[in-house]
């Protein structure tokens, strides 16, 4: 499937059922493919729903290398360029699975989204990923669903703190032209385009649809590596907030 980028870096997931944890961790160069071949037909045979939650996995690589900073990064450049295709990709291919040219620009973007190019010059922010590492580890859903039921929570909470950097990835990824809009409103109008874009490609945005109760909080909440990431000092009480924000 198309989601992870693993044929081009040196990342690794792993869950411990028997302890409810699941974490991810980054390896050096020994653990990079020296030698990848990507054929989009295969994806064509990967469930629906796996898909889906691949191109929100490519979409959250992307978004969490890119709420970081607020220098003029010839990364971040890139990193609109790969939303874009991805967010067009999406679309044609949640209508007719089988397009070819939809799917590869998917799975290229995959690999462009975590092969550290993106990354550099950045602090970076992977907090989305800790939580919904834990939210998978208690519900077992896909590990692009779990990401997509925290992100609005989430990047709401972060988009204060980061407002210049919301305002931009409003105007130059979902085209927001923002006259006569503070800065504020045209902050929410892209975060409002994300949500329509992922509710338009069917995905999940409330860890409730994925099976979370009220009593499961504690222990994602617990399972979760928090640390300052982004433009937050995240702390447990904050993973519990953004947990119960998510339940709506």
């Amino acid at each position: 499937m198309a989601g992870t980028g693993s044929e081009m870096n040196a990342g690794t997931v792993i869950t411990d059922a028997e302890h409810t944890f699941k974490v991810g961790h980054v390896f050096d160069n020994r653990l990079m493919p020296k030698f990848s071949i990507l054929n989009p037909k295969f994806t064509m045979t990967v469930p629906e729903d796996q898909m889906k939650a691949g191109i929100y996995d490519i979409m959250n690589h992307i978004m969490e290398q890119y709420f970081s900073d607020f220098d003029d990064n010839t990364s971040d450049y890139l990193s609109e360029g790969l939303m874009r295709s991805l967010i067009t990709a999406s679309r044609i291919a949640v209508k007719n699975p089988q397009d070819y040219e939809a799917r590869s620009n998917i799975m290229w973007t995959a690999t462009w989204a975590l092969n550290t190019l993106i990354g550099l010059g950045k602090h970076q922010d992977w907090m989305v990923h800790m939580i919904g590492h834990s939210i998978g580890a208690w519900t077992h859903a896909p590990h692009g669903f779990c990401l997509a039921s925290v992100s609005m929570a989430y990047y709401h909470r972060a988009m204060k703190p980061g407002l210049t950097k919301f305002v931009r990835f409003a105007k130059n990824v979902w085209d927001i032209k923002g006259e006569g809009m503070t800065d504020e409103q045209i902050a929410e109008a892209g975060l409002d385009a994300l949500k329509n874009w992922m509710l338009e490609i069917g995905l999940p945005l409330t860890i409730s649809e994925l099976g979370a109760t009220e009593d499961m909080i504690p222990g994602i909440t617990e399972g979760t590596i928090c640390y300052p990431a982004g433009y937050m000092d995240l702390k447990p009480e904050d993973i519990t907030e953004i947990l119960k924000a998510s339940m709506k």
